[in-house]
């Protein structure tokens, strides 16, 4: 069995709206408001009365027909937030009072409004909002293009609350997606500035160490010239200042910057654990009058967000780049294993080999025996300096190298080195000219003297091993120039060139010389013997004792200069020559 109520009610209601939505004939009058509309949730007009509508050149039924962005439509200026209010009192069902701008054609108009939902029959959602309103000023725009420009935004305290949740939900959530500090600046400032449709925003990433910012993001309207790249000195702009002491916003009524246009401007330092690492600016237009506590209690939200984001970016890329750097010394370090193993066994088995002949008699007599003796002892000696290298080398990356630094002389230095050399050198028929400087007094330096030996041998050494025909020039000049070396003071620098007319090395190979575990060449120092570290270690311990090492060489078969400093412990009476006083570091 069925029971079916036969209700006249919902007739009455459905019948009622009909004559609400449709009426345009000025009943609203008895209303008692001078505007009365209804709307659709999408603010689409069903009926339109103004009492003084002849007065402000108005047409109703124009008004009606139009669509929204025609010149003769009347529609809220923001109209996004608009729609968003009515269908929040549709959804809601609770009536609200609202001010905001409508624009007809050239006109502008702010309007209290009384917004409530026409209640449709029961089990039905309502879709009309009823308004009745007042006028309260009216306006003129210089262009219709420019219509927002010069209106005030005002918003009720919970629909901008929500908006600005909104809108750091919405940042927070693109700044967790990627760890590209690219990227992360520019939605920042594309969010901010669609969202509260800024005239520009820009943002500058901060170093302490840095009297400047530069602008690596930005948002900006067309008609304004583009700000990237461009470079800010913090103390021309106090509000940057202000900000970065502070970490608090802060509103610049007259910026100085000439691209700033004297607007005002509201600036929010970004900051990880109260350390500043960027700057948001936002130009604030005649649309935003006043900026509210909650406004600025936002920026500093968003400010905050951005900078534990730019944080974790720069910690990751840190981390990254530490990673690459583990891998490439890891990978340099098996390669320099690999060649030493080689360097190693060559003069092991030498020795190994030459004494296995003598213990076996197979010395015909004691001048071959003597022979063998020798060519054992050179083998040894070759892999002592091997091992003493791969120890420097251990010693100096456990910054456990220890330096007897005193003074030296520099003529004695030359002598024991070319007491060394000059035999090597000339078994290669090669030349060897070591040139002092011009002067009759004793040249000294200060330095360790086994250390600064090392140094040399290492370098003139290296300079026969890769020469094939032709010599190696030693010379040294006096640099006039005062140095502080462990808080004391010097009258200059002696600086000492090794100059080979041997093979050289190509420019795209010159920047692996110094690098620990690396060799320019593995095949070519198979063929020459040797690790490869005699330039790193001693640019190691040239920069122990205050002075740094340079290497030159125009290419492949040019020849070699290698420089190095180290510090004039005192003044000697010099020589004077055409170039002596333009000498420079």
């Amino acid at each position: 069995m069925s029971i079916t109520a036969n209700s006249q009610r919902s007739n009455i209601l459905s019948e009622n709206l009909e004559d609400i939505t449709s009426n345009t004939n000025g009943s609203w009058a008895n209303l008692g408001a001078e505007l009365v509309y209804t709307q659709d949730s999408t603010g689409r007009y069903l009926s339109f009365w103004w009492q003084h509508s002849e007065c402000l050149g108005l047409n109703p039924v124009q008004i009606l027909e139009a669509k929204s962005g025609k010149e003769c439509a009347f529609t809220p200026v923001e109209q996004a937030v608009y729609v968003e209010k009515l269908q929040q009192i549709l959804t809601t069902l609770i009536p609200q009072r609202y001010k905001c701008w409508f624009s007809y054609g050239q006109q502008l108009f702010e309007l209290e409004l009384v917004m409530s939902p026409i209640m449709p029959s029961l089990a039905s959602t309502p879709t009309t909002v009823l308004v009745m309103g007042r006028l309260l000023q009216t306006a003129l725009s210089k262009e219709e293009k420019n219509l927002t420009s010069p209106i005030p935004v005002h918003l009720d305290s919970a629909t901008r609350s929500r908006r600005h949740h909104k809108l750091i939900n919405q940042i927070t959530r693109n700044i967790r997606r990627t760890l590209d500090l690219d990227i992360i600046w520019q939605q920042t400032v594309d969010s901010l500035g669609k969202a509260l449709q800024l005239e520009r925003c820009i943002i500058c990433p901060y170093q302490s160490s840095s009297t400047k910012v530069q602008v690596i993001a930005e948002y900006r309207q067309p008609s304004l010239s583009s700000m990237l790249g461009l470079e800010i000195d913090i103390a021309s702009e106090p509000s940057f200042a202000d900000a970065l002491a502070t970490l608090q916003p802060i509103l610049a009524k007259n910026p100085q910057h000439l691209e700033f246009d004297q607007q005002k401007m509201l600036v929010v330092a970004t900051s990880h654990q109260d350390e500043p690492n960027g700057l948001i600016a936002i130009t604030l237009g005649t649309k935003y009058c006043t900026v509210s506590p909650e406004e600025l209690e936002i920026a500093k939200d968003v400010a905050d967000q951005l900078g534990t984001a730019i944080a974790h970016a720069i910690l990751y890329k840190e981390l990254e780049n530490a990673r690459q750097q583990a891998e490439q010394a890891t990978r340099r370090i098996r390669e320099f294993l690999a060649n030493v193993t080689h360097e190693l066994r060559t003069p092991l088995n030498g020795i190994i080999g030459f004494l296995k002949l003598i213990l076996e008699g197979m010395a015909d007599d004691p001048e071959e025996q003597r022979q063998f003796l020798e060519e054992a002892h050179k083998s040894s000696l070759y892999l002592l300096d091997i091992i003493n290298d791969i120890l420097d080398i251990a010693r100096i990356e456990a910054d456990r190298m220890e330096l007897e630094l005193q003074s030296v002389k520099l003529d004695e230095l030359f002598s024991d080195v070319e007491g060394f050399m000059r035999p090597q050198a000339e078994g290669r028929n090669l030349s060897v000219q070591i040139n002092m400087p011009p002067t009759s007094d004793e040249v000294i330096v200060y330095g360790d003297y086994q250390r600064l030996k090392q140094v040399m041998l290492n370098l003139v050494s290296n300079a026969i091993k890769f020469t094939h025909e032709g010599g190696i020039t030693v010379t040294t000049d006096v640099v006039r120039k005062k140095v502080t070396f462990q808080d004391q003071q010097f009258p200059g620098m002696v600086r000492v060139r090794v100059a080979d007319t041997g093979i050289g090395v190509s420019l795209d190979k010159q920047e692996k010389l110094f690098q620990l575990f690396s060799q320019v060449d593995s095949s070519r120092t198979r063929q020459y013997g040797g690790t490869g570290l005699g330039l790193a270690i001693s640019q190691k311990l040239v920069e122990a004792m205050g002075g740094q090492v340079n290497f030159y060489s125009l290419g492949e078969g040019l020849g070699s200069t290698v420089t190095f400093t180290v510090p004039l412990y005192q003044q000697p009476v010099m020589v004077l020559s055409p170039d002596s006083d333009s000498q420079e570091l």
